[in-house]
């Protein structure tokens, strides 16, 4: 048995229409949306009474994909927007973007901070975090060596 490939990675969030206006001005493209209930899904994630929303999100190559989901049933428990990035769990992110500054320009007209500061690594990466919709905690690296 062996990974294929890594699919998707699934993100929950509560307001969906600003996450895919996020990820949107990171410039990813929408893919496949709709919504899901019943038996099956409630066996696949293990809840009673699932019913959610979903839309696919895609990096230009197609490779990189994330599909974020908005339950709407059964409630989930509150989280910390603003947990600091060495929590555990997913804990962030990391999309290679062609221009860093300007993609954290676009991602703070839509209301994203900065989580430290856009910095440096060596002479091959400039990067920085920033934290989006729900807090979620985005990597972004600009290749400069």
């Amino acid at each position: 048995m062996a990974a294929l490939r890594m699919d998707h990675v699934g993100v929950v969030v509560e307001d969906l229409g600003a996450a895919k206006e996020f990820f949107a001005a990171l410039g990813l493209e929408p893919g496949n949306e709709g919504a899901v209930e019943g038996r099956w899904v409630d066996r696949v994630v293990g809840l009673e009474g699932v019913r959610a929303d979903i839309a696919f999100m895609q990096t230009q190559d197609g490779h990189g994909r994330l599909e974020l989901v908005k339950f709407h049933s059964p409630p989930g428990p509150a989280c910390d927007p603003n947990a600091p990035a060495n929590v555990p769990g997913i804990g962030h992110i990391a999309f290679a973007v062609d221009d860093v500054d300007a993609a954290v320009a676009r991602l703070q007209a839509l209301g994203a901070e900065l989580v430290g500061e856009i910095d440096q690594y060596e002479d091959l990466f400039r990067l920085c975090y920033i934290r989006g919709p729900e807090g979620i905690i985005v990597e972004l690296t600009e290749k400069v060596g």
